[in-house]
């Protein structure tokens, strides 16, 4: 009798409650297990980058089973409250030493999230320049124009104004082209409308325009203005200006240089001096 009365005071709750603790965490183990794939199909409908829904589903199955640790240490009546809160306290410890690091990951989401460059985006950020080869949690690469790989956290990069010069599939070209004042301005303009024609790169649509931007120093300045595809900027600036001074140079029309202009005052006074030495 004093066995029996034994077991069922001490041993049996032992039991049922161990059992239950048993049955939490292995329930909380095969729902974790089933609900990480159903979460990740979930999140990948929303079109978030994958690597975003990888972290984001091994997140939430790490504080589920934490929370599924505590819950079935509690049902074997152990005190959880200072678990909960030495998990806290180390939580807010390693927050405090990998602030920054903290803060480059919740920029590396925002990007992930917001996408205001993507993989394969030449843009420009906090003065780094180059093509974005992959986009991580906590920093971006990058390859700048003369090939020179940049690994940059994504808190620099997010906090700064970004230039993306990849997102519109069309741009429009600016230059810069001086003529001398003794050439005809509508001849010239001509000239270069020409060399627009004939060059396939130049869209027809929006139209080209030629301006007469200020009259300089030495020249009067034109503001050339095509429109062309953000794939071909790399290589067309440069042949656009080969060609325009090709065609003024075939029909007289000339890039003059800087100069200055002496008056005969300033020229006497410069003799004066000259003949005095």
């Amino acid at each position: 009798m004093e066995e029996a009365g034994f077991f069922s005071l001490y041993v049996l709750p032992w039991i049922i409650k161990i059992l239950i603790a048993v049955a939490i965490a292995a329930g909380g183990y095969f729902i974790a297990k089933i609900g990480s794939p159903w979460l990740a199909k979930l999140l990948g409908r929303t079109g978030i980058e994958p690597m975003l829904v990888g972290f984001t589903v091994a997140l939430a199955r790490t504080a589920f089973l934490l929370f599924v640790v505590i819950a079935a240490l509690s049902q074997l009546g152990l005190d959880t409250t200072s678990l909960v809160a030495l998990v806290a306290g180390a939580g807010i410890a390693v927050g405090l030493a990998l602030k920054d690091s903290l803060g480059n990951f919740a920029a590396g989401v925002m990007v992930l999230i917001f996408r205001p460059f993507k993989a394969g985006d030449f843009i420009i950020a906090d003065g780094v320049m180059g093509t974005v080869n992959e986009i991580g949690i906590f920093h971006t690469r990058m390859n700048t124009p003369d090939n020179v790989e940049l690994i940059v956290p994504n808190g620099q990069l997010y906090a700064s104004a970004i230039t993306n010069y990849s997102v519109r599939d069309t741009r429009r070209l600016d230059l810069a082209i001086g003529i001398d004042y003794a050439d005809d301005i509508a001849k010239a303009k001509e000239l270069i409308m020409q060399v627009f024609e004939k060059e396939e790169r130049v869209l027809k649509d929006p139209a080209p325009a030629v301006l007469v931007d200020q009259f300089g120093a030495s020249s009067v300045d034109l503001l050339v203005r095509p429109w062309i595809r953000s794939a071909d900027m790399p290589t067309i600036k440069s042949d656009l200006q080969q060609q325009i001074k090709e065609a003024f140079d075939a029909n007289g029309i000339t890039i003059p240089f800087p100069q200055m202009v002496i008056s005969s005052a300033e020229g006497a006074d410069e003799g004066a001096k000259t003949s005095k030495s």
